[in-house]
Order: structure tokens, then sequence, then C-alpha cells
């Protein structure tokens, strides 16, 4: 059965960033707390005949390529009730994929073409797609020509970026749906609900669509607005689930990138794209995606009445069970641009650790995650220390963010070490250079997690209820 993945996302332009680069992020949320995940290779495919995808939410199946690019990719581990889901990657050719976003198309415009039951749903989108992509651009061309021919189970949301453009994709009924290029100047944040607002026809190098959809709007009379084609109006939702559960979380991240704005949480309308009050680094999408409207009254941790900490869906969950940021630099070469900043655990209170996407293996503690709890496994390791860290939140949450404020100063550094150690290096010398960088920044951030671990234990130990105050020598 296909669980619906509640997500937010946040894409900056690299103009809009710090140091030039593209970044697309996403929060994987699903409905359960527990869905193991791994973090894998999957290899190139060079004249492979016969090559074959089915999916194991439903009946969809295709023939793929014979050729296909390298991608990491982060799939479930139990692939045969959940499915695939390879989530996010970055290709050979440095084009980042992040999907399996839902969003909801309303009643109106689903009653002409209604979802797809067996067409190509989030479980296989990536697999289907990533491998065999060239720009940002094409990835929404290739994605929208395997929409019109198999269809669309559910509405979603996919982001594709490379080192110059960022391109954001609505799939809101079975067959049609809108991508707009985010301006490199600009940021875009949302999550769960259609997002995309005016839309240009007559501006291609900003807007991509469905073949026959302004015809198939005008068919059925869908339009609401008496001037212009806004697609969030035309196709999206304005529920009660929307204004407490997916415009307050776009509402608290534009607070946090652009804090002179005042907006209601609750507005249906708040404007999909807008351009940031500073430049924005790795770190601030980081804060932005672990957040749970801090210095609100809407904050769980808060000190808002019991009804305001459970008005609004925090961003950060204990039902993420990732979260990265697909960042591609333009100020050094193109094999070694490409960085995968992968959080397993939860943002709110486990780190982002960088892996240069030009790599044979990832870590075995990412890459054979076991169904059952196992400390071994990153993403048990990082979910219990989460967990840890919320139980005692006013004890523990200072030392937390020590921790993650000290790795994310290694990280810049570190990150800066290895390119500079990759000077001279090429093809596989330089794949398998940076693979084992990747692994021995894996192997740190595990060091540094222990010492947290340990502090939080010794108070864990000191916190206990079952002590009396005696003589010193009883």
């Amino acid at each position: 059965m296909r669980e619906p993945s509640a997500c937010t996302t946040i894409l900056v332009g690299k103009k809009a960033s710090i140091d030039g680069t593209t970044m697309i992020a996403r929060n994987d949320d699903t409905f359960r707390p527990i869905t193991p995940q791994k973090f894998i290779i999957e290899p190139a495919a060079h004249g492979e005949k016969g090559r074959h995808i089915k999916s194991w939410l439903n009946k969809f199946e295709m023939d793929l390529p014979e050729d296909a690019q390298r991608v990491p990719a982060v799939p479930n581990v139990d692939y045969k009730h959940r499915g695939y889901y390879d989530e996010s990657g970055i290709n050979e050719e440095n084009v980042c994929m992040s999907c399996t976003e839902s969003t909801y198309g309303n009643e109106r415009t689903l009653a002409f073409d209604p979802l797809v039951k067996d067409g190509l749903d989030e479980d296989c989108m990536q697999t289907v797609v990533l491998p065999y992509i060239h720009s940002a651009r094409d990835g929404v061309k290739r994605l929208g020509e395997l929409i019109a021919k198999y269809g669309s189970p559910a509405g979603n949301s996919v982001l594709f970026s490379d080192k110059d453009e960022i391109w954001y994709m609505e799939i809101v009924t079975g067959h049609h749906w809108v991508a707009e290029r985010i301006p490199d100047d600009c940021y875009a944040a949302t999550g769960n609900r259609v997002a995309i607002e005016q839309v240009d026809f007559d501006n291609p190098d900003y807007f991509m669509w469905s073949d026959g959809i302004r015809e198939f709007v005008d068919e059925h009379h869908l339009n609401t607005d008496h001037e212009g084609w806004n697609f969030r109006h035309i196709f999206g939702t304005y529920t009660e689930q929307d204004r407490h559960y997916n415009t307050n979380r776009q509402w608290y991240i534009q607070k946090l990138f652009n804090p002179e704005i005042e907006q209601d949480p609750e507005d249906g309308d708040i404007p999909f794209i807008r351009k940031a009050t500073k430049k924005i680094t790795r770190e601030d999408i980081q804060v932005a995606l672990g957040s749970h409207y801090q210095d609100t009254p809407y904050d769980p941790f808060g000190k808002g009445t019991e009804e305001e900490k459970v008005r609004f869906r925090p961003i950060g969950l204990n039902r993420t069970q990732n979260s990265h940021i697909l960042q591609i630099r333009s100020d050094v070469p193109a094999d070694r641009a490409a960085i995968m900043w992968l959080c397993i655990g939860g943002p709110t209170f486990t780190p982002f650790v960088p892996f240069f996407a030009n790599m044979s293996d990832t870590d075995p503690s990412y890459n054979n995650t076991s169904m059952d709890y196992n400390m071994n496994d990153a993403w048990w390791y990082y979910k219990s220390l989460a967990a840890l860290v919320e139980s005692h939140y006013p004890q523990f949450v200072q030392l937390d963010t020590d921790y993650l404020t000290e790795l994310n100063r290694y990280y810049r550094g570190c990150v800066e070490e290895i390119i500079k150690g990759a000077e001279g290096k090429s093809g596989e010398e330089l794949t398998e250079y940076l693979t084992k960088a990747n692994q021995e920044t894996v192997a740190h951030t595990k060091e540094d997690s222990e010492k947290l671990w340990g502090k939080m234990m010794v108070e864990s130990i000191n916190m206990s209820k079952l002590t009396f105050n005696m003589d010193a020598n009883l």
C-alpha cells in the first residue's frame, strides 16, 4: 500500500547562495516513525540489454535504456512492502534529483483527469529518470514524457538541479503538470501543496508544462481567477489541513530567510518564491529543515499554551527518515563539484554528513541497514541519538547544539582539504580517493557522536530519581 510522503522542500539559486552553488533540499517524511533506509550506489550500465523495472506498489513496469549513469540513492530497506523510493541522488553529469513529496490536486481538476492507478509512482520515479538525464531541464522533459505515457497514480512534486539551473515540477492530476525554474537570485520553500503561482506561457525559459493543459483548463472551466493563470488557484487546495499542516512550514522558512516580512502562518497564498534578506548558507538550510517554530508560541518545546504548541505540524519530525541537501559547486572541477549532504536520523538533532557524489561505494554502516534495531547501522544509530536528545530536551539540547556546531565547523574545513588533496587526480583514481575521503568523514562523525553519547549518558545517570540524600558515609 502506498503511504504518501509528507515532505518539506527548499530550493536556493546560485546567486542567492553565499558561495555561488545551487542547492536543492528536502526532508523525506513518512507516516511511520520507523521506515529504515540505506544509502547505496546504483551502478552504471553500459550496453546492458533487457533492463527492466517493476513497481512493488502497483502494476507499473517499463523497460529501461541499455546505458545508465552511476547514481547514489537512499531507498527503503523493506522495498517489497514499501516500494523502492530511491529518494534523492546526483548522477555522473552533476544533475540532481529529489522526489517523493506528495502534492494534492483539487477535486475539480481530478474529476476530469483522475489519477492513474497503475501509473508511474514515486517509488520508481528517480530510478527511471535520474540515470538518463543530462541537465535539470532535461529531467523535467523526461519525467513529463513518462507521465504522458504512463500517467501518475498520485500528486507529486519533484526537484531537479544542475550547476546553473533549478527546476521545481508539480504533477497534480493523472497527466497534467507544470514546472518552474527558480530565478538564480531567489529561493523557494514549500511542502505538500501546490506552490507554483502565475504561469507565463510566453516564457519557456522559466516554465514548462504538460501538453494540452491550457485547453484542459479552458474546456472544463477550471480557472477561478478573473485574470491570469495561477496554477495554485486552478489545481491546488485550500483546506484546513493546508492551514495547519502545510502553509505554516512555508511561513516559518520565510520567517527565517526574510525576518522583516510579516505574514500569517495560515495564509494559503504565501508566495512560493522570494529573495532572501541575506545570502543563504548550507547551514541555514539545515536549521530550517530541522526547525520546530523556535521563538514562536508554536514550538512544541516552547512556552506557548498547550493549544498553540500543537497547532502546526513542525518541519523537523521524528518521522523524517532522511534529510538531504544536494549541492553543485561552480568554483571547482566538475568531477568533484557535487556534494550530497545526507542526514540520517532527523535534521533537528543529527548532522548532515557531506558525501562527494563521485564515489564507488558508501560506508558499510550506511549501505547495509537492517530492518531490526542495530546500533552498527547509521540509520538506527542516529535515530537513537535523536530520540535521546528529544527525551531530555531541556538538559541535552545545548550539548546537541554544540556538537552540531562543531561538526559543521569541521565539515567546512574538511571539504576544502579533500578538494585540495584531489588536485592532479582524475578518473578512477579520483573516484577512489573521494570514496575513501567520504568514509573518513563518516568515521570522524561517529567519533564525535560517541563523545556526545557519553556526555548524555553521564547526565542521564546524574538525573536518576532513584536517589536519596543521607549521611556521606552511607
